[in-house]
């Protein structure tokens, strides 16, 4: 178990953006809210031995980032169709590169519905695992505070908690090109493993989070 108290950067809203033809944005519309972006540095080489043929690690200022995402996603439903389905996700990322072109690498995603994560592991090929989740959030704007809490239930992946209390500590606006808080949050075009688009606000934030793993043991 750890605590820590990152650099936090938290996004009420952002819906998905442009995509490849036939990729997921095409056929679907969402919106994430209450989403906190918490960011650690992380030696470029560490990264990049751990992501896949063909990516490159992004570095800001010679660092590579190492994020830890929790957010709702609602209003999830086909493009044009006035429905919508909602739950929590987590998820752990890195920044890459992917033939010059800015990305996003999941190496986990963990989500509060079944169904969600049958049709993103099936048909998007993404490493997504099912989780439960409780979201209790209160206030409004800079006032906004959020508890986070998930525990995964899966039978092919290994154990992991996460707990996070989280908010705003001053007014949304879009990040200045070239800062911390642009590299991190918008990320073009959609790839299987790779990355969502998003069009952020952001605010530094308050954070208190604690976290815990386990590797299963071979047999």
């Amino acid at each position: 178990m750890m605590t820590a108290g990152p650099m936090a950067f938290r996004d009420r809203q952002a819906e998905a953006g442009p995509a490849r033809p036939g990729g997921m944005a095409d056929l679907l519309s969402m919106t994430w809210r209450d989403l906190l972006f918490a960011h650690w540095p992380v030696a470029a080489e560490t990264v990049a031995r751990r992501l896949p043929a063909g990516l490159s690690v992004d570095t800001h200022d010679g660092d590579a980032y190492l994020g830890v995402v929790p957010f709702v996603m609602s209003e999830i439903g086909p493009r044009g169709l006035p429905i919508g389905l909602g739950f929590g996700e987590l998820n752990l990322r890195t920044y890459v590169t992917v033939d010059g072109r800015p990305g996003v690498y999941f190496f986990n995603l963990d989500a509060d519905d079944r169904l969600g994560v049958f049709v993103a592991r099936t048909l998007f090929r993404l490493p997504y695992y099912r989780a439960e989740m409780t979201v209790e959030a209160s206030g409004e704007g800079t006032d906004r505070a959020v508890s986070f809490r998930s525990r995964r239930r899966s039978a092919t992946a290994a154990p992991a908690r996460f707990e996070a209390t989280y908010g705003p500590t001053g007014s949304f606006s879009t990040p200045d090109p070239g800062s911390l808080a642009a590299f991190l949050s918008p990320r073009g075009g959609w790839r299987p493993e790779r990355t969502l688009c998003s069009r952020p606000t952001a605010s530094t934030g308050r954070l208190a989070t604690r976290w815990s793993t386990s590797r299963r043991r071979s047999t």
